[in-house]
């Protein structure tokens, strides 16, 4: 498993997604759009280390691209990407 920050933005990549299991499948269409780990975890009514384990096995697979998330100049995360995560918790 990969350590991956939760507040971690995934995209998917060119690979197809039909040979996958279906909430892999989940991930990957949600991440068609800049997604947080958090928000894969409230979507799927899954914990963020579960949704962190899905992601780092389809990001080794290249199913997924993992970025850092925006920072301001103080290394901070954004206000964007803290409210994402806020929302994400709220919905759980």
């Amino acid at each position: 498993e990969r350590d991956l920050p939760i507040e971690s933005i995934v995209t998917t990549t060119v690979r197809p997604t039909h040979d996958l299991d279906p909430e892999y499948r989940t991930i990957a269409t949600m991440a068609v759009r800049p997604v947080t780990l958090d928000e894969i975890g409230a979507a799927l009514g899954v914990p963020v280390g579960v949704a962190r384990v899905l992601v780092g096995d389809l990001a080794a697979s290249g199913h997924l691209a993992v970025h850092g998330a925006p920072s301001t100049a103080d290394g901070h995360p954004t206000p964007e990407i803290l409210t994402r995560l806020l929302e994400g918790l709220r919905a759980r």
